[in-house]
C-alpha cells in the first residue's frame, strides 16, 4: 500500500487530462503550474501563490472554461455540489475524546442509522441526543449511511459525488466531529458508510480533471471507478485518503465498505487489501482499533481472512443469508432471492456454518456460489448481521419494515435469533420498537429529467421480485422522505414499550453472558424440526430455544433457569421447556450455573 505524495499546498489538484488549470479562489484568479511528480502520479497542478491560510471559497478553471468546478477533495462545499469548495481544516477542532479508548467488533452490537431520517431534525446535531438512548440500549457501534456530499436536500446518501465533503444539511464538517466527539464521551463507536464503487448522477466533475471512472465498464450504477487502468495509482489514492480522512482526521472508529463486489480490480494487490492495511495502520498509529466490514453477498470468506492467509485483513462482512433465512421463517415469503431459504434446516446451517451458499446452488443465481468458511482462519464475529437494515426494507416495493405485518410474537423471535446469534448483530434505526413509519427510497434530484429515470428505473427494479410496480412511491415526491422520519412517540407505547425493552434485555445478556459472542464456529449446536416447527442452538452453556409455529410446542431436555422468554405462556416444567406460539426463551444451563 502506497499514498502518492503530493505535496503539502492545498489546492493541488490532479488534472492529467487538461492543458491549463486556473484556481479561482475568493474572486481571485491564480495560474496554476505542473509540479514535478514520481512516475505514475503524473498530472497535478499547484498554484505556489494561493491564499496559504484563512477560509477560502474556490474552485478550477479547465481549459479556459470561465464557470469554476469543485474540488474533487473538498472539505465543505456549502452550496451544493455544483458550486465552490470552501477550505476546511479538520485539525481546527478541539477534541475531547483523548479517553477513548475503542471498541473491538466480537461482542459488539451496532445500530444503523440515517442522519435525514432518525430525528425530525435530520441533522449531526439533533442524533446527539439520541446517543444516550442509544448508549442505555446497549448499542455498541453507530453506523452511519453514507454522508457524503450529494445533489439536492436528502438522499439515502449512495449518489455520493463529494467523497471528502459532510452534507451541509446535515451540519457540514464541524457537525460531523461533534457528533463522534459525543458518541465517544457516550461510550460509542462511530462506524462510517462509504461508497467507492460508483459516483451519483449528478455533480460528477472527476471525469473533466482525469481518469477516474473507465468509460465502458459499468456495473450496476454507471462507470465504474478507475482501480487497475492508466492513472490508477492516483485513483486507489483518492480513495485511501479518504479512507485515511474519515479513520485519522474524524476519529471515526470503522468504515463500512458499500458493494464491495462493484469493486472491480484486477491487480495483484486489491484495493480491499490495501484499505485493511491501511486500517490496520492507522489502528498502530493511535493505539485505536479500526474497524473495516465490507457489504458483500459474494459469500468469499477471502474478504476477513488474515492477509498473510491471502486473505484481504478485513475485520468483518455482511451475511445475506443469515437475513435471508431469518426473514423467510418468520414472514413465510419466499419469493424472489428468498425462495432457497424456506426452511428450518436453512437457518440451522447458518447458524452452524455462516453462509448457506457455500459453494451450493443459488436458483435465484441461476449457479453455484460461495464457498465454504475456514473456521480456524476467522472468527463467527467477522459476519455481520441483521433481521432488517436499509436496503432490504428500503428496496422493497412500498419500503415496509418486518413491523408492519409481522405480530410481536414474530418480531421477538427475529429479536432473539440475531442478539443471540453467534455473529455480530445489527439493528436498523426503529427496529428495536417495531417502528411502524416505512423507509422508502427517496431522492431529491433537481434535474426533472433525472428524476423521472430515477422513479422508472426504481419501478424495473422490482420485477424479478413479484411486487406490484404501482404502489411503489415516488423517490421525488418530498412526501415519500417525510413519511420516512421515525416516529420517536412511538417508543413509549403499547407492544412497542415491550418490544424496546425486549432489546435492551437481549443486549444486556450479551454482556453478561459472554458465551453467546465467545465460542467460534465449532462452538454452536444446532438442532431443530421442521414440521413441529422449533429449533435450539446451544453456545457453550446458554440454549436459546424457539418456535416458530403458530401452536405450542414442549421441548424436552431443557434444565437449568430461564434468562428471558418473550412470552408469559412459555417457561421451564419438569425438565421441559413449554413454549407458547411464536415465542423464544434463552436457558443458562446448569452447567453453567456450576460454572457461576
Amino acid at each position: 500500500m502506497t499514498l502518492v505524495n503530493v505535496g503539502p499546498e492545498r489546492f493541488d489538484v490532479w488534472a492529467p487530462d487538461v492543458s491549463s488549470v486556473v484556481l479561482l479562489a475568493d474572486g481571485r484568479q491564480y495560474p496554476m503550474r505542473k509540479k514535478d511528480t514520481a512516475p505514475g502520479s503524473e498530472g497535478w497542478w499547484t498554484a505556489p501563490d494561493a491564499p496559504a491560510d484563512g477560509d477560502v471559497d474556490y474552485g478550477y478553471l479547465l481549459d479556459g472554461d470561465t464557470t469554476p468546478v469543485p474540488d474533487p477533495r473538498s472539505r465543505r462545499i456549502p452550496s451544493g455540489v455544483h458550486e465552490q469548495s470552501r477550505t476546511y481544516d479538520p485539525a481546527a477542532y478541539a477534541w475531547r475524546d483523548s479517553g477513548w479508548r475503542g471498541k473491538d467488533l466480537q461482542g459488539a452490537v451496532i445500530y444503523e442509522l440515517h442522519v435525514g431520517t432518525f430525528t425530525p431534525e435530520g441533522t449531526l446535531d439533533a442524533a446527539v441526543e439520541k446517543l444516550g438512548y442509544l448508549a442505555d440500549l446497549g448499542i455498541d457501534f453507530v453506523e452511519l449511511l453514507p454522508v457524503n456530499g450529494f445533489n439536492g436536500t436528502h438522499n439515502w446518501g449512495y449518489d455520493g459525488v463529494q467523497w471528502y465533503a459532510v452534507h451541509e444539511g446535515y451540519g457540514g464538517p464541524a457537525a460531523y466531529q461533534r457528533f463522534v466527539d459525543a458518541a465517544h464521551a457516550a461510550g460509542l463507536g462511530v462506524i462510517q458508510d462509504v461508497v467507492y464503487n460508483h459516483l451519483g448522477p449528478s455533480g460528477n466533475y472527476l471525469p473533466k480533471f482525469g481518469p477516474y471512472l473507465k468509460q465502458g465498464d459499468a456495473n450496476t450504477w454507471g462507470d465504474s471507478v478507475n482501480l487497475d487502468g492508466p492513472g490508477s495509482d492516483v485513483v486507489r489514492e483518492y480513495i485511501l485518503g479518504n479512507a485515511a480522512l474519515w479513520l485519522r482526521d474524524y476519529h471515526v472508529d470503522g468504515l463500512r465498505l458499500d458493494a464491495v463486489h462493484a469493486l472491480r480490480d484486477e491487480r495483484a494487490v486489491h484495493i480491499l487489501e490495501d484499505l485493511g492495511a491501511l486500517g490496520d495502520a492507522i489502528s498502530a498509529e493511535t493505539g485505536l482499533p479500526k474497524t473495516l466490514i465490507a457489504e458483500s453477498d459474494l459469500n468469499n470468506p477471502r474478504l476477513i481472512y488474515p492477509r498473510d492467509a491471502n486473505g484481504y485483513g478485513l475485520a468483518g462482512q455482511w451475511s445475506d443469508d443469515f437475513h435471508h433465512a431469518v426473514h423467510v421463517n418468520v414472514s413465510g415469503e419466499t419469493t424472489g432471492y428468498y425462495s432457497d431459504f424456506d426452511s428450518l434446516a436453512v437457518l440451522a446451517k447458518v447458524l452452524k456454518d455462516g453462509f448457506l451458499h457455500d459453494g451450493s446452488y443459488s436458483s435465484f443465481r441461476g449457479r453455484h456460489h460461495g464457498r465454504p468458511i475456514n473456521g480456524s482462519l476467522v472468527h463467527p464475529a467477522a459476519l455481520v448481521v441483521c433481521n432488517q437494515n436499509h436496503d432490504q426494507i428500503g428496496n422493497r416495493a412500498t419500503g415496509d419494515r418486518l413491523s408492519q405485518s409481522l405480530s410481536y410474537g414474530q418480531l421477538a423471535v427475529a429479536a432473539v435469533l440475531t442478539l443471540t446469534s453467534p455473529f455480530t448483530p445489527m439493528l436498523f434505526m426503529g427496529e428495536e420498537y417495531g417502528a411502524s413509519t416505512p423507509w422508502q427510497f427517496f431522492t431529491s434530484h433537481p434535474e426533472p429529467e433525472l428524476g423521472k429515470a430515477t422513479a422508472e428505473g426504481r419501478i424495473r427494479e422490482f420485477e424479478r421480485m413479484g411486487w406490484d410496480p404501482a404502489v411503489v412511491p415516488d423517490p421525488q415526491d418530498p412526501e415519500t422522505f417525510r413519511r420516512s422520519k421515525l416516529d420517536w412517540a412511538e417508543a413509549s407505547t403499547g407492544d412497542h414499550a415491550r418490544l424496546l425493552d425486549l432489546y435492551r434485555s437481549l443486549t444486556a445478556l450479551r454482556r453478561s453472558h459472554p458465551d453467546l459472542a465467545g465460542p467460534g464456529f465449532d462452538g454452536t449446536d444446532v438442532s431443530f424440526d421442521d414440521d413441529a416447527g422449533w429449533l435450539r442452538f446451544r453456545r457453550g452453556p446458554v440454549e436459546v430455544l424457539v418456535n416458530f409455529s403458530d401452536s405450542k410446542v414442549r421441548l424436552d431436555g431443557a434444565s437449568g433457569s430461564v434468562l428471558l422468554a418473550t412470552d408469559d405462556g412459555t417457561g421451564l416444567d419438569g425438565g421441559a421447556l413449554a413454549m407458547a406460539p411464536w415465542s423464544a426463551a434463552i436457558i443458562a444451563t446448569q452447567q453453567e450455573g456450576q460454572n457461576a
